[in-house]
């Protein structure tokens, strides 16, 4: 009972981390670009990169939306593991993410590339 108490109160610390950093960085009218990093064969579950440009470099802030929004963290691909098909998984994480961060899912743009 200890060790789950300890365990989610971790993930609360995680995530509340998470998003203090991801407003750091990330500010209304920003594009988040993706990267399809696998598909599984039945097509469900995508590992995705997301990464922002910041002057001169490419920032990959997959770990801390994984955390911001509760999603499994896939260490091979250092992507957020998405399940689901049928819709543009990229921009669903795109827009709970600026949902959470915003109050308002559509103040961040979403790019594949």
């Amino acid at each position: 009972m200890n060790e789950l108490l300890m365990k989610k109160n971790q993930q609360r610390i995680d995530k509340e981390k998470s998003i203090k950093t991801l407003k750091e960085y990330l500010k209304k009218d920003m594009t988040i670009h993706s990267i399809i990093r696998s598909v599984s064969s039945s097509g469900m579950t995508r590992n995705i990169s997301f990464k922002i440009t910041d002057k001169d470099n490419i920032l990959d802030l997959s770990y801390h939306i994984a955390k911001a929004l509760k999603y499994p963290f896939n260490e091979k691909y250092h992507a957020v593991k998405v399940s689901g098909c049928g819709m543009d998984m990229a921009f669903h994480v795109v827009h709970n993410l600026s949902h959470v961060l915003f109050d308002n899912g559509y103040k961040l743009k979403s790019n594949i590339l």
